[in-house]
């Protein structure tokens, strides 16, 4: 998407009609410039009615990104978090890994986050894509200055869930649960959010760690036809779409106090929480693994390093991420297999 595909969109926000002429005007470019750069714009998920004589209006117009209106939300976390709002980049994790490797870490311990209206390549787990439309989600990633070495932040992305249930828990919304190792469901089992986590550096020595997020708001229906799973969405479960600035900063400082517990004692204070929300707690599953093989067993819960605990024909095993894939049995009569 263009750069004066956002200067009209920001134009049209208000849910007005503007003319073709006007908006050229504005900015400085033919009415057949405007045209153009409005047409198609369904495929993002936008809805542009356009009427002869009256000219364009914006159906369902985003709620912009605000750095000024984040930064008050933030509190007393202002200071510690550096917030920048870009218009469109294929992933705010890769962009960010990338800029950490090449400029290096800054000494202080300010958490850089870098939140975009719109991802156009997002990644998820195992080279899984993200899909999201303009401002129909949250996209943001967290460059933290870990004092960790690499190995060990095992369990990391489990953390990160148990922060991003919080700061929904604490706006009210319920009827939340947890996929290992780094999903968000609603209580259908519909993915709401995800998380992941890219590292860069050597096991034994601080690395950089980027926190990638990926939370749905109000997701269209061309948002939904590109994903080959069960979603779901805030507003789908609230019956009225968010604040995104005021969510952005209550998810942020919830992760801030996680990262901090995390970086002095790992994943183990988070256990207990994060199987209270597990999804499948108690309940068979099949674990695929990456050379095809499965394993069947009942998820019993997560090890103080984050591993999976799984009871199995042969036994209680461990399972870590990277390597297996969980999906509910519930069709499945044989415990085991």
């Amino acid at each position: 998407m263009r750069q004066l595909t956002f200067a009209i969109l920001r134009m049209l926000s208000d849910g007005n009609y503007h003319s073709g002429t006007t908006l050229g005007q504005a900015l400085k470019v033919s009415r057949s410039s405007i045209s153009n750069t409005l047409r198609d714009l369904e495929s993002y998920g936008l809805t542009i009615h356009k009427i002869p004589g009256r000219g364009y209006r914006w159906l369902n117009p985003v709620q912009w990104l605000d750095s000024e209106q984040i930064h008050q939300h933030l509190a007393e976390y202002a200071d510690s978090i550096q917030i920048e709002i870009v218009e469109a980049v294929e992933s705010t994790n890769s962009l960010l890994l990338q800029r950490a490797v090449e400029q290096g870490i800054s000494a202080n311990r300010i958490k850089q986050v870098l939140v975009t209206e719109l991802q156009t390549q997002g990644r998820g787990r195992r080279g899984r894509s993200w899909s999201s439309g303009l401002g129909d989600s949250l996209t943001f990633s967290v460059l933290w200055p870990s004092q960790c070495p690499v190995n060990t932040l095992s369990g990391l992305s489990l953390a990160v869930g148990v922060a991003i249930v919080r700061a929904l828990t604490s706006l009210g919304i319920r009827d939340i649960a947890l996929k290992w190792p780094n999903d968000v469901l609603s209580g259908s089992h519909a993915k709401l959010a995800g998380v992941l986590i890219e590292l860069h550096g050597d096991m034994l020595s601080l690395g950089t760690v980027v926190i990638g997020v990926g939370l749905n708001l109000r997701l269209s229906g061309v948002t939904k036809a590109r994903i080959d799973q069960k979603v779901t969405d805030i507003t789908s479960i609230t019956g009225q779409m968010p604040d995104r600035n005021q969510l952005l900063a209550v998810l942020l400082k919830e992760l801030a106090r996680v990262l901090d517990t995390f970086e002095r004692h790992g994943f183990e204070p988070f256990v207990e929480e994060w199987t209270r929300y597990h999804a499948y707690q108690d309940k068979m599953v099949q674990v695929s693994f990456a050379d095809d093989s499965v394993r069947d067993g009942v998820a019993i819960g997560v090890a103080a390093d984050g591993a999976l605990l799984v009871d199995t024909s042969t036994g209680v095993v461990q399972l870590r991420s990277g390597e297996i894939s969980l999906r509910d049995l519930a069709e499945h009569s044989s415990p085991f297999n």
